[in-house]
């Protein structure tokens, strides 16, 4: 694409349908853009568009486009190509730091993050000079640059707080701490300087403090992985948490960062910071007692008592707290005000569900002073248990009494009660199965009875709604610590509380059910039996789908995985309902891609599909026809406009219900199959697995049909292989195709290709040999020698390439690498094919490859005996299939679509010792006295005797 002012002109009509609601005007607009974005100079066109254009909603979604762009492009993956051109890539980055900091803000922050998604693949050691020009900026005096620059570095380097410690990783903080660490001090005690200086100018204050805020997230993410401690900036930081003005904002976001980075040095440098310690103690105690309730105080309020809930558990610090006074004084002031349910969470939980929810139940509440009070309590219960404990069974029964009072008017206190016990009790927590430790101090089940229960049980369905949640958010946290008695009491009540108006109410009630739905029991059985959900089954059925129906739960995840874990659960006890479940599933599928935007919800709707296929045809695979009839009309509409969030999801339903049929390849699939060989449908990574597994599906059930009536399609398979296996992060997929290809295709229509396919393998691997590749290529080689009528196929072919290949192959590939074979099926399929090797290939007995057989003999001992060799080279970048770039984005494997692991041998040979025993014995009265004088002299004698054992067990002799 040439830069001129047509091209500008026709981007700028694009994107300006992109931002059409039509979808009929939208979604060729988008794949237009797609289409052109291989194209050299497409992100040069895109920054000239953002950066002149006299519409500035077209200069922010050029931005966001950009943004999008870069995130999508900018890794090189390994054996593809490269999405953005070399020129490209280094105009971007000569032109995208001075165009950033020239942008309004809008704009700034979407480039910003574009620096930092192209500096985590190119910095340092392809982008040496970006630093330097960050740095050189701070001196410009506009604080619309430096907040620019600082913006930047936040985005860059905040990844060093999750990062795994390694040396490269601590090379690049040293480098970065070099060029950035001496500036950015000085940066900080200039602007603390400039605030003093315009300590009455209340706009300067705003910006100054705004970059005095992000100065302060640099730190800690520079001192996150290395000390990084500029003592001389902790009486400044000090002095910050004691200011005060009459607005919250930019000052309290200050405040909350500074107690952030305290409680940070106090978790991870305790000796450099005690000297400060006592003095933030102070400075944020008196923070917190003066603070409002008020929402603009919340996140410095959370960060604050997050600062001490770390200072309470730390050993050394302990003193602080131990005086039942200074007790008292923390769960007076501090913990029980900010328990509180405030009008505000009142609020979301009535106008704003997801948020709700999702601050809740998901953990993102990170931020919230409830979680802040919570994680104090913890923390102050690892040293003085006994003593909180004490002081808050106070405050509930206090509270539990201004309630039982007057309910309509105090139900808020019941709700702080309900939260202080499940603080308090909770000593540790997982997501699979709720708290698992608790404080042996409080009686849960008491609690459950006397106050639980009743909000459970509550019949009117829009009383204390609140409470409801609360109630059924305590079922859900602590399953594992009540009796399984009050579980089965409290099921029926979850089920009836699906139907709740409140959005918060019906989806706790589905999540409690689904959660408790996997729990396990003795026998690794399920908790909850069908059984005892028998006499629930319609009702709980009937309401999880009319829930979906409910104000603001149409794609709610909650209950779609609900729905997906019942099917789990019952299994054949939901197959009367499935025609009737299966319409409103395919219908809700419908609906959901014409724009689908819940990639979770998404998710499950499609396990639910699985499970439906599964549990019916499992009694009658009969029904499989019900299912395509009724899903396919969805699916042909998902492949024809191309729904690339689901088109894989698709591929995989279709392979189960292929993998289903009994008879005869359908002709509905037969018209679908040359179509599944077009390029395209290969370039997008999401399509690789499970179009593999549709393929193998194919074969599997109508490979004599391909071979007679789609024989000219064998090649386009072919075609796929050579394209995978070229690929590191795709050849194990290209062997599962190959594999299939081998073991069900007619020999006659496949074995003039056989020495095509070798040569590739031998090409790649002279070209790029991965250990992968390795284990993946050995198991096929075997598949071949398996099933092949006679082992000597494999070596006449190998031989045919180049004279002596095969001796080749099994002294450089085979027999040092056996050791490497991983799982029970591939190590039972090496075994096997080494077997037909050793004793049914002539030229292993009678020419220079003689010389061969102890030591593939040995190398098979090997594998049966020895430990399995997973070591890696130190030089080789090894790529597994979930390491690529957007895997998980990109295909997320559905688990009841999954088949089983496939045995080629099958139960013809149980135990591969045994028929190395016996084939042995048949060699050696084919070849009397050879076979027994090449193991008396070549066989190492540890070997010797596992095979003596595997003969004594096989009941045979060697002659």
């Amino acid at each position: 694409m040439e830069l001129n002012d047509g091209n500008l002109q026709t981007l700028t009509e694009f994107m300006r349908k992109t931002l059409d609601p039509d979808q009929s005007v939208r979604r060729p607009a988008e794949k237009f853009l797609e289409s052109v974005e291989g194209n050299q100079n497409y992100p040069i066109l895109l920054l000239t568009l953002l950066e002149k254009s006299q519409d500035n909603v077209i200069r922010v979604c050029a931005a966001v486009t950009f943004k999008n762009y870069i995130k999508r492009n900018w890794r090189i993956i390994e054996d593809e190509p490269n999405k953005i051109s070399d020129p490209d890539r280094t105009t971007i980055k000569a032109n995208i730091v001075h165009l950033m900091l020239s942008s309004p803000e809008q704009i700034q922050k979407q480039l910003s993050d574009a620096i930092s998604i192209i500096g985590r693949e190119d910095f340092p050691m392809k982008w040496p000079d970006l630093l330097t020009e960050m740095v050189t900026r701070f001196q410009s005096g506009d604080f619309h640059i430096i907040n620019g620059v600082l913006r930047t570095a936040h985005s860059l380097f905040k990844r060093y707080r999750h990062e795994f410690k390694s040396n490269e990783l601590w090379l690049e903080i040293k480098l970065v701490l070099d060029t950035f660490a001496s500036p950015l001090t000085e940066l900080f005690k200039a602007t603390i300087e400039l605030c003093q200086t315009h300590a009455t100018d209340i706009n300067a204050l705003k910006i100054l403090f705004s970059s005095l805020t992000l100065i302060s997230k640099l730190f800690y993410s520079l001192n996150f992985q290395v000390t990084f401690l500029i003592d001389s900036i902790f009486d400044d930081l000090v002095f910050f948490t004691q200011q005060d003005e009459e607005e919250a904002g930019l000052l309290e976001l200050l405040k909350s960062q500074i107690c952030d980075n305290a409680a940070l040095y106090a978790q991870k440098y305790d000796e450099e910071f005690q000297p400060y310690l006592p003095r933030f103690v102070t400075a944020i105690w008196n923070l917190l007692v003066s603070a409002g309730q008020e929402v603009k105080y919340d996140l410095l309020v959370s960060n604050a008592i997050q600062f001490l809930a770390s200072v309470c558990e730390r050993p050394h610090y302990k003193h602080l707290f131990e005086d039942q006074n200074t007790l008292t004084s923390i769960c007076e002031k501090v913990i029980v005000p900010n328990m509180e349910f405030r009008s505000a969470d009142e609020e979301a939980f009535e106008d704003n569900s997801e948020e709700y929810i999702r601050r809740d139940l998901e953990g993102s509440d990170i931020d919230t002073r409830r979680r802040a009070a919570c994680d104090l309590v913890r923390g102050l219960c690892k040293f003085f248990e006994g003593p909180v404990t004490a002081i808050f069974s106070g405050y509930v029964n206090s509270m539990l009494g201004e309630y039982a009072k007057n309910p309509v008017v105090n139900w808020k206190h019941k709700d702080a009660a309900i939260y202080l016990v499940t603080s308090l009790a909770s000593k540790a927590q997982t997501a699979k199965h709720g708290i698992t430790q608790a404080n042996e101090l409080v009686n849960l089940t008491e609690f459950f009875v006397n106050h639980i229960l009743t909000d459970l049980n509550s019949q009117n369905v829009n009383e204390f709604p609140v409470l409801k949640a609360d109630a059924i958010k305590y079922v859900m946290i602590f399953r594992s610590q009540l009796p399984k008695e009050q579980l089965l009491q409290a099921v029926p009540l979850l089920v009836a509380h699906l139907q709740a108006e409140s959005t918060v109410e019906h989806t706790y009630a589905a999540h409690a059910l689904e959660r408790l739905f996997t729990m396990r029991g003795p026998n690794n059985s399920t908790l909850i039996t069908p059984t005892e959900m028998a006499p629930f089954t319609e009702q709980l059925l009937n309401n999880l789908f009319k829930a979906l129906a409910l104000p603001g739960s149409s794609e709610n995840e909650y209950i779609m995985k609900a729905i997906m874990r019942s099917f789990s659960l019952l299994q054949e006890t939901i197959v009367p309902y499935i025609p009737t479940l299966i319409g409103q599933l395919t219908h809700k599928l419908l609906l959901v891609s014409k724009n689908p935007s819940k990639p979770h919800f998404n998710h499950y709707l499609f396990e639910s599909l699985c499970l439906s296929i599964r549990i019916t045809c499992k009694a009658n695979p009969t029904t499989v026809g019900s299912f395509e009839e009724a899903l396919f009309p969805v699916f042909t509409e998902i492949l024809q406009n191309d729904v690339q969030e689901f088109v894989p999801y698709v591929f995989q339903v279709m392979s189960l219900l292929l993998e289903i049929h009994t008879s005869s390849i359908p002709n509905s699939y037969m018209a679908l199959f040359p179509h599944l060989l077009q390029p395209v449908l290969w370039e997008r990574t999401g399509n690789i697995p499970p179009l593999v597994r549709l393929l193998q599906a194919y074969l599997e059930k109508g490979a004599a049909t391909i071979a007679s009536s789609a024989a000219d399609k064998i090649p386009g398979l072919l075609g796929v292989f050579q394209k995978l296996i070229a690929s590191k992060a795709n050849d194990h997929q290209g062997f599962y195709l190959m594999n299939s290809i081998i073991e069900h295709m007619p020999t006659e229509s496949i074995v003039q290709y056989r020495k095509q396919i070798f040569i590739l393998l031998f090409q790649r691997l002279q070209s790029s040999k991965t250990t992968k590749f390795i284990k993946s290529e050995y198991s096929f080689k075997l598949i071949v020698a398996l099933i092949s009528p006679q082992s000597i196929a494999l070596q006449e072919i190998f031989d045919s390439i180049q004279p002596k290949m095969f001796g080749m192959v099994l002294e450089k590939i085979v027999i040092p690498e056996v050791q490497k074979v991983s799982g029970p099926v591939e190590k039972k399929i090496c075994a096997v094919g080494i077997i037909k090797i050793l004793t049914e290939c002539p030229a292993m007995m009678d020419t220079e490859y003689t010389k061969l057989w102890t030591p593939l003999l040995q190398a098979l001992i090997g594998l049966f005996e020895l430990p399995e060799d997973d070591s890696i080279p130190d030089d080789e970048h090894f790529i597994d299939i979930e390491d690529t770039a957007s895997y998980q984005t990109a295909f997320s494997q559905l688990a009841f679509a999954g088949k089983k692991e496939h045995d080629p041998i099958g139960a013809a040979v149980s135990n591969p010792k045994i028929l190395l025993a016996q084939s042995l014995h048949k060699l050696s009265t084919a070849c009397p006295g050879r076979v027994l004088s090449m193991l008396s002299t070549s066989l190492n004698a540890e070997a010797l005797q596992y095979l003596q054992g595997y003969l004594l067990a096989a009941s045979v002799q060697l002659v």
